[in-house]
């Protein structure tokens, strides 16, 4: 319900829905013989439209029932109504539905037949000039299938562009958190191998001198060792918590990427004891999820994405399934086959099925 309202709002639904009711108002000067006929008419339009303008994603094949019938409804209104001039008027709006939902190629092919339709049944009404009522008429379908072609344009490259930011963040989260873990280990080794290795010399001078019986009443050379010795093991913990690394961020790099969609919403489940220190590996994760979060907006229309990565004794294991509405067999296209070489490069394997309400199932291993 919250997503027909959201889309009742927006400005192509609403200049739809004013423009049907001016045409409604136009139904006052048609004769009283035929005024029933054209309000029903009209009123499966209305229909149509919203239905076309306000269904649900999945709804492909209802849209494109109604995006067939939309010109062919408008026709019957110039037919019942020829000599009141507005009917036509519904063919710019199903001429902007059609550059909205259909490819460019179909949609021109589609007017252009229409239009054609129109003219010979404004000639068979036996109006003056049908050729410049139509050539008119095309000039303003021709404005809305620009509008709204631009207006669609200019919405894929908006997300796309969201994408391709969300993809460098994710991946300079990645690559910020694997350089600190390169400095941490570069840090550690500096310590172990210099600090560490002259500490332990000085430690072995200052045990010879304790033992030298001409400093043996001097306090301070025993000081001077118990020092050494807690200076050497402080060393050590420091270079042991260096190294004990929590590993890369993978809760930070993949919010960041699913940050900037309007759907799917993201739910993590990271086991705390995970730890993925290998940037490969982590970078496969991404990619993966990344793939999923696509698939599920794009093709099962999808409104939650759960991802679930665990570590178990054979390795890493991720989980992924959304709440979408797939039909029929799964059938891996590119982004599937993707998939699997990332996994299949790492030595691990994927596995691909639909739940049973209908949203898509990822399960991939990764060997420890």
């Amino acid at each position: 319900m919250l997503e027909f309202f959201r889309r009742l709002r927006e400005p192509m639904t609403l200049a739809g829905l004013f423009t049907v009711g001016a045409v409604a108002l136009s139904l006052q000067f048609v004769p009283a013989s035929r005024l029933f006929a054209a309000v029903v008419v009209l009123s499966v339009f209305t229909v149509l439209f919203a239905t076309v303008s306000t269904g649900p994603e999945h709804w492909q094949r209802t849209r494109h029932a109604a995006l067939v019938l939309m010109p062919i409804i408008a026709l019957v209104l110039t037919w019942v109504a020829p000599l009141v001039g507005t009917a036509q008027v519904l063919l710019v709006i199903w001429t902007a539905c059609a550059f909205r939902f259909w490819p460019p190629r179909w949609a021109i092919a589609a007017v252009l037949l229409v239009d054609v339709a129109f003219y010979l049944l404004m000639a068979d009404s036996g109006f003056n000039s049908p050729a410049m009522m139509v050539l008119i008429n095309m000039g303003f379908q021709a404005l809305a299938a620009l509008c709204v072609y631009y207006a669609v344009t200019a919405e894929r490259s908006r997300d796309l562009l969201a994408r391709v930011n969300a993809d460098l963040l994710a991946t300079r989260a990645l690559l910020s958190d694997s350089a600190r873990g390169a400095e941490r280990l570069r840090v550690a080794r500096e310590l172990h191998d210099v600090a560490g290795h002259k500490l332990t010399a000085m430690k072995l001078n200052l045990r010879a001198l304790a033992a030298d019986p001409a400093l043996a009443g001097h306090p301070e050379v025993k000081v001077a060792e118990q020092l050494s010795t807690e200076l050497l093991d402080d060393i050590r913990n420091v270079v042991q918590a260096l190294r004990d690394s929590r590993g890369l961020d993978l809760e930070m790099a993949l919010r960041a990427l699913a940050a900037p969609l309007p759907r799917p919403r993201l739910q993590l489940d990271i086991d705390p004891y995970l730890c993925i220190v290998d940037p490969t590996l982590a970078e496969t994760l991404l990619r993966v999820v990344q793939e999923a979060l696509t698939n599920a907006a794009k093709h099962a229309h999808a409104d939650t994405l759960w991802v679930q990565l665990s570590a178990q004794e054979n390795g890493v294991v991720l989980k992924i399934e959304d709440d979408g509405q797939l039909r029929g067999a799964v059938r891996e296209g590119n982004g599937l086959c993707g998939m699997r070489e990332r996994v299949a490069a790492l030595g691990g394997d994927l596995l691909v099925r639909t739940r049973i309400q209908g949203g898509l199932q990822l399960q991939a291993r990764f060997p420890a």
